[in-house]
């Protein structure tokens, strides 16, 4: 059996498991070349010695694209329900599932939160088949060295949506191994027994995943991905010490940094670079445009007729998140998209004037499409675009934070270093002298300010204002304040248990409603 493969001029390839046993190179690149080279009975399946637990950890990999994983349950609920966004698209568009992730309460039986739950669940399900592969499949020769870096990927990815599930969820079923086909189902925990699992999850994988991997294999996991995530967790926790370590050692990898220009982060010009640290992986081609990407681009794409129907409308920058930007700050020109009318043409970050018959006054600027990549996969769904779920800004902003919450002279210094260090790549894209001027103030109250703002603006649409919120405990005064007034944070900080997986629960496994719902 042969699987032929192509190499490509530009390194921004990616893996993915088509079917079990075949793997496929995919790349959004205008250099395709020929193809270079096969597999053989010497190299099949493994290219270039990558590992031989693959075919269980691209598995993995590839659910992150996954519909139920990150499209729809996953905007609505950890960006729609900020104060930074809308949820766009037509009045009843979505239905109520939409639009009470916008309006509040959410109810159990909200379809959009039984997709979120269920995609997670399949992740922990690849993840862990493949630990169980790694651990009791002797038939599998391996070396030691690439055991420990299979369940450190499998590893991350697990400690990844559990992370997710108990900042969504609060209570979920903790399911560590392969359970038994007459098992039906886990303990129901919460934070207090999650976290610990999520950290040791992470801890193995930042010791046992390499600092990078070759181009071939670009958005592979990284040491600098499981700090990352872990200072995000350890933030979570507010556990200061913990989190700013963390985040230092992302730092001072080398691997990462603020180099690239912001308006350049967003596009297929972004993708992989020095800013990523946890990035989904999308592909495309002219002649398979939509079956190996991503449908989150597409749920927010612009939406109107003709040429400019490329997507939904969903999940649109609001007044509030308006209001919050400096003047002249650039990095709102790559947040906000903004139709045309008669007394002001916009233009999109290509250079094309904006249409005047959108539905929505404003979109996402940052999923909006390259119109060449439009044209060469004869696709405007754009699926090809990568999701990015950790930058090093983020990283860097994690490290301010927790640095100032420690306190002392030589941590606010440290702080105020970091902070400044994303304000001056995004000031260097301003028009107007003097633009985000760096901050000074050593007052710790007001640094935590200046951090927040930073981080409400540097990420913004970017699936963690919620999150933000409500690990500040500020969601309950927020979310009221722009223009959610039903939002009770003792309810709305977490989602209801979805009603249908209630109903397939079973005993001594039964699971429980949160409170409030």
């Amino acid at each position: 059996m042969k699987t032929y493969y192509r190499t490509f001029k530009r390194p921004v390839c990616i893996l993915s498991m088509t079917v079990v046993l075949s793997i496929t190179f995919g790349c959004k690149d205008f250099l395709e070349t020929t193809k270079q080279g096969e597999y053989t009975t010497d190299n099949y399946p493994y290219p270039g010695n990558s590992g031989p637990y693959d075919e269980y950890i691209f598995g993995a990999y590839n659910d992150l694209r996954s519909y139920d994983l990150h499209c729809r349950g996953f905007f609505l609920a950890a960006s729609v329900r900020s104060d930074d966004a809308d949820k766009g698209s037509s009045v009843d568009d979505g239905g109520a599932d939409a639009k009470t992730m916008d309006s509040f309460p959410v109810a159990p039986n909200n379809n959009a939160i039984n997709e979120l739950w269920k995609g997670h669940y399949a992740l922990i399900t690849k993840c862990n088949v493949a630990l169980d592969q790694i651990a009791n499949n002797n038939a599998i020769i391996a070396t030691e060295e690439q055991k420990m870096q299979a369940e450190a990927e499998a590893r991350f990815l697990r400690g990844y949506a559990y992370f997710n599930l108990v900042r969504f969820f609060g209570r979920v079923p903790l399911i560590d191994k392969v359970l038994p086909a007459d098992q039906p189902g886990a303990t129901q925990v919460g934070p207090a027994q999650l976290y610990p699992f999520i950290e040791n999850d992470l801890q193995f994988a930042a010791a046992n995943l390499p600092p990078s991997w070759d181009s071939k294999f670009a958005g592979r996991l990284t040491k600098g991905a499981a700090n990352g995530l872990l200072a995000k967790v350890y933030l979570t926790q507010q556990k200061w010490g913990p989190a700013m370590s963390a985040a230092h050692s992302v730092m001072l990898s080398g691997q990462y940094d603020l180099s690239m220009k912001y308006s350049d982060i967003f596009g297929e010009k972004g993708e992989n670079g020095k800013e990523s640290v946890f990035e989904v992986q999308a592909t495309a081609s002219a002649a398979v445009p939509r079956t190996n990407g991503a449908e989150i681009t597409q749920w927010q794409g612009v939406r109107a007729g003709g040429d400019w129907n490329l997507g939904y409308g969903f999940n649109v920058p609001n007044a509030y998140l308006s209001a919050a930007y400096e003047p002249n700050d650039p990095r709102k020109a790559r947040t906000f998209l903004y139709r045309s009318d008669a007394n002001n043409t916009y233009k999109t970050v290509y250079g094309e004037n904006t249409g005047t018959t959108w539905e929505n006054p404003i979109y996402n600027h940052k999923v909006y499409t390259n119109p060449a990549y439009r044209a060469l996969y004869n696709d405007k769904a754009g699926r090809w675009m990568n999701i990015r779920l950790l930058r090093y800004a983020d990283v860097v902003l994690m490290y301010a934070e927790a640095a100032n919450e420690l306190g002392g002279t030589a941590n606010t210094t440290e702080a105020l270093k970091a902070l400044n260090s994303v304000r001056e790549r995004a000031r260097k894209e301003a028009t107007v002298a003097g633009t985000l001027p760096d901050v000074t103030t050593t007052d710790q109250d007001l640094l935590r300010d200046a951090i927040r703002h930073e981080r409400r603006i540097e990420l913004a649409m970017e699936y963690d204002r919620f999150f933000d919120l409500v690990r500040w405990g500020i969601s309950g005064t927020v979310l009221p304040a722009s223009g959610r007034p039903n939002f009770v944070a003792a309810r709305d900080n977490i989602l209801p248990i979805p009603l249908p997986q209630i109903d397939l629960s079973k005993e001594p496994y039964k699971l429980t409603q949160n409170p409030v719902y």
